[in-house]
C-alpha cells in the first residue's frame, strides 16, 4: 500500500455524517415586495419593466428587442422554442439544449441574453439563476444585454428567506446577479459591462 493510499484509507475511517446547523430564519419584511426589489435593482444601476400579466411581459420583451435593434438573441430553454421564432421571426435564435450549433460561438455575438430566475430578492434586488437542462451561464454572461422574464411569485424579502424555503439538491451553480457587471480600479472609478453584460433588465410581472 503507497503511502497516498493509507492515508486515505485513515479518513475513510475517520469519516461521519456532519450535523449541519439549523437554516438562519431571516424576520426581514418589505411592505411591497414588488417595489423594494425594483429600487434595490435600480439603485444597481439595473432596470425593471413591471407588467400585469405573463402575456403582457412577453410584449415587454419584443419591445425591448425592437429598441436595441437585437438581431442574435440566445435564451434559455424555460419556454416553448417555437414561441420565440413564431412572435420574433426577424430574430435569429438560439436555444439552450435545443438549437444544434456552437452554443459557446453564438452567445459571444448575440445581442441579448433572455433567461428566467429561481428568485428575486427584494432586499438586494438580485435575481437568482440556477444552472440545469436548457440552462447556461454563457447566456446570463456573455451577450451585452441580459433580460431576464420573472414572476412576482418568485419575490422574497431576501436571501435567508430564499434558501429556508428550498427544497431538492442544490445545482451544480447558483447565481445571484445584482444588476449589469461591475467594476472599480484603485481610484473607485466604477466602469459597467467588463465582465458580463451591460444591461440588465428584468421584466417583472404579475
Amino acid at each position: 500500500m503507497s503511502g497516498r493510499e493509507e492515508i486515505l484509507g485513515r479518513l475513510r475511517n475517520l469519516a461521519r455524517e456532519a450535523e449541519l446547523p439549523p437554516v438562519w430564519q431571516s424576520k426581514r419584511a418589505f411592505e411591497d415586495l414588488a417595489v423594494r426589489f425594483t429600487d434595490s435593482l435600480t439603485a444597481v444601476k439595473g432596470e425593471v419593466r413591471r407588467a400585469e400579466s405573463l402575456d403582457r411581459a412577453w410584449q415587454e420583451v419584443g419591445d425591448i428587442l425592437e429598441e436595441v435593434g437585437a438581431q442574435a438573441v440566445v435564451a434559455n430553454n424555460e419556454w416553448q422554442a417555437e414561441d420565440f421564432t413564431r412572435r420574433w421571426p426577424k430574430c435569429e435564435w438560439h436555444i439552450v439544449g435545443h438549437t444544434e450549433g456552437d452554443l459557446r460561438s453564438f452567445c459571444a455575438r448575440a445581442d441579448v441574453g433572455l433567461s428566467g430566475a429561481e428568485a428575486a430578492l427584494a432586499e438586494t434586488g438580485s435575481i437568482v439563476v440556477e444552472s440545469g437542462p436548457g440552462k447556461s451561464r454563457l447566456s446570463t454572461l456573455l451577450p451585452p444585454i441580459h433580460v431576464a422574464l420573472v414572476s412576482t411569485s418568485c419575490l422574497v424579502p431576501d436571501i435567508f428567506t430564499w434558501t429556508a424555503a428550498r427544497s431538492g439538491k442544490m445545482p451544480a451553480n447558483v447565481t445571484l446577479i445584482s444588476g449589469p457587471s461591475k467594476t472599480a480600479d484603485i481610484e473607485f472609478t466604477l466602469t459597467i459591462g467588463v465582465h458580463g453584460p451591460k444591461r440588465l433588465i428584468v421584466v417583472l410581472y404579475d
